[in-house]
């Protein structure tokens, strides 16, 4: 059960719209911008930032999906399928402004894997980072520049996002796995050491 409630749907709303105004203020528009979302929950972030941008700007910006999973460095490649089918670019990224989205910003280490699968798909201009929530935690020099939410944690808790379009509710919450005896078990052996 979650512990915390950190932010409802309205709090979610409030937060995009802000990161939606600060995107357009930053890039001094929306011309040359692509939206890209993580897979899976950075794909309703990505599309809700889409819409207010289009709402903002009258423009609307190419928005995909990327699925990190064959540059995640905590998978064997025998592990994995070689191509994704969550994976969707519908525009040429090459000299543009690519927003990565996603949900929760931890170690970095998914950033750093999304960074690659971009690149492998052309060459941006830049590539900025977008996300709900930061938890602290990282292991690679990476940082967001729009945060929903800094949300300081220990390692024995887990941020839980949930999304209307991926989970059929909505909402930010924090959980204490250390009541968890499997999960005391997992920590022991460094099953969690890892992370986003």
């Amino acid at each position: 059960m979650p512990e915390k409630v950190l932010m409802t749907s309205e709090d979610i709303g409030r937060a995009l719209a802000r990161i939606a105004h600060e995107i357009i203020e930053k890039n001094k528009g929306a011309k040359d911008l692509v939206l890209v979302g993580m897979w899976t929950r950075g794909v309703p972030l990505a599309k809700r930032l889409m819409e207010i941008i289009e709402s903002f700007e009258g423009h609307c910006t190419p928005m995909g999906s990327l699925d990190i999973a064959a540059y995640r460095d905590d998978v064997s490649s025998m592990e994995i399928e070689p191509t994704s089918q969550n994976t969707y670019i519908p525009t040429d990224i090459t000299d543009k402004q690519v927003i990565l989205v996603d949900d929760v910003l931890y170690t970095g280490r998914s950033i750093r894997a999304a960074m690659d699968a971009l690149i492998n798909l052309g060459r941006p201009k830049s590539i900025q980072l977008a996300v709900l929530i930061d938890r602290g935690h990282r292991e690679l020099p990476i940082r967001a520049d729009y945060v929903g939410k800094n949300i300081p944690s220990s390692r024995d808790e887990e941020i839980q996002v949930q999304m209307q379009e991926t989970d059929g509710t909505e909402g930010v919450a924090i959980v204490s796995l250390v009541k968890d005896p499997a999960f005391r078990e997992n920590r022991r052996r460094g099953y969690y050491e890892s992370g986003k």
